[in-house]
């Protein structure tokens, strides 16, 4: 691929610069995706993508981050969970969840990248995500039964030693608390009542890494578990099911402030409106669908239905219609008409010069010159040439060969580096 393609990219954004417009494109080989994804957010215009399946929204995001380090893109990840499981996700990813939802209200955020069935989730409005959101600096005063209070209604546990994210630990004038969102803890030193250090810690050593001036609680559940939260989901369960509530398990556990394995799909219960990923867009966010996003949307949809009709008959743990936790095909994409549309992977839409699929250059050891599919290659190929390795080692370790072969490809540090070089053959 070319990666000088940027007019090219900025043609298509001048394609759609009104909401309800749509452009269709081809298939692209390898990472173009990601590279042409990276040119049309450029910073300039937010970027929402949803792709056919959560892999792909894995490596989108991995490989737009490679291209384009400065841009801020955000993974909205899967609670990896099946419709009605009964367990619930990984905190880390809740914690992810919640941080990508935050920077995404916030207008932090200029490429977010999620599944297609990711996005059908109903969310939690965006007002709880501010209400239940608050901060901690160096310097100020903190008042300790204030901050217990602000923790367990954001829904934070105490616990002896912090291990997790969503868990925070008092001894004396020590705090140690892990916010969700975030890749470490962190460990507040207290002056009498004054903030006098915030540092970060190693969960497995205990011991302090490095300071930052100030830390961002978000809650530790998509849900809350206070008692105005409680409260409204008994009532909201009495509405919503017959027979005694007081015979499920479920609805016992949350009455008593216990997190139950799966509530995760009771989560309309907790509030009078949920929220769409919709709501939580900027209004001059462009749309991309990536693949075949209508198939991997329907699949979702006969999965869902098949499991309610398969679970559902269990009175001892009564079950939401899938239209009261999800967005429904026909709403998904009447709401993705409201802003400018660009669809990635039709078949019948034209080709695009600037990429296509390199050619098989392996090396092949049993030939007299291993590497001569890449050295035709360098000759016959008018651009220039970058070459990866995984790592650091591994490119000595090529650069060695290649030398014991006849080429020299200059060192390159990433991506940016490339672009802003004239070597003809990198590594």
């Amino acid at each position: 691929m070319n990666p000088s393609a940027a007019p090219l990219t900025a043609s298509i954004i001048k394609a759609f610069p009104q909401a309800g417009a749509r452009l269709d494109l081809p298939q692209l080989p390898g990472a173009a995706d990601a590279l042409v994804l990276t040119q049309l957010a450029d910073g300039k215009r937010p970027l929402a993508v949803f792709t056919a399946s959560p892999l792909e929204a894995q490596r989108l995001a991995e490989e737009i981050t490679w291209f384009a380090p400065t841009l801020r893109v955000h993974l909205l990840p899967d609670w990896e969970t099946l419709p009605y499981d009964n367990f619930s996700p990984h905190q880390d990813l809740v914690s992810e969840r919640l941080a990508t939802l935050y920077a995404v209200s916030r207008g932090e955020c200029d490429i977010l990248i999620t599944a297609a069935a990711t996005a059908l989730t109903r969310l939690a409005p965006r007002a709880y995500l501010a209400a239940h959101t608050f901060f901690l600096k160096q310097g100020e005063t903190l008042d300790l039964d204030k901050l217990r209070a602000q923790l367990a209604l954001a829904g934070y546990q105490h616990v002896t030693q912090v291990a997790a994210p969503g868990e925070f630990c008092i001894r004396g004038g020590l705090i140690d608390l892990f916010p969700t969102g975030v890749a470490l803890p962190f460990r507040i030193d207290l002056f009498d009542a004054q903030i006098e250090s915030i540092r970060t810690f190693d969960v497995d050593t205990q011991r302090t890494l490095y300071p930052v001036p100030e830390i961002r609680l978000l809650p530790a559940r998509e849900f809350p578990l206070d008692e105005a939260g409680r409260t409204k989901f008994r009532l909201r369960f009495r509405e919503s099911f017959e027979g005694d509530p007081s015979r499920v398990a479920l609805y016992k556990d949350v009455s008593h402030g216990i997190a139950a394995a799966g509530i995760e799909y009771f989560l309309p219960l907790f509030f009078d409106h949920t929220a769409t990923l919709f709501d939580y867009l900027p209004q001059d966010v462009a749309l991309l669908l990536h693949g075949d996003v209508p198939t991997a949307v329907e699949e979702f949809w006969r999965n869902t239905g098949s499991r309610y009709d398969f679970l559902g008959g269990d009175r001892s743990r009564p079950l939401l219609p899938p239209a009261a936790l999800f967005l429904a095909a026909e709403e998904f994409f009447a709401a993705t008409h409201a802003y400018p549309l660009l669809r990635l992977g039709v078949a019948s839409a034209p080709a695009i010069a600037a990429f296509a699929a390199a050619p098989c250059i392996a090396v092949d050891r049993r030939a007299e010159d291993p590497v001569a599919a890449l050295k035709a290659f360098l000759v016959d190929y008018p651009g220039r040439v970058l070459l990866l390795a995984e790592s650091a080692g591994r490119r000595s370790t090529i650069a060695d060969y290649l030398g014991e072969q006849g080429l020299t490809a200059a060192p390159c540090a990433d991506f940016a580096a490339f672009v802003a070089g004239d070597e003809r053959f990198a590594l």
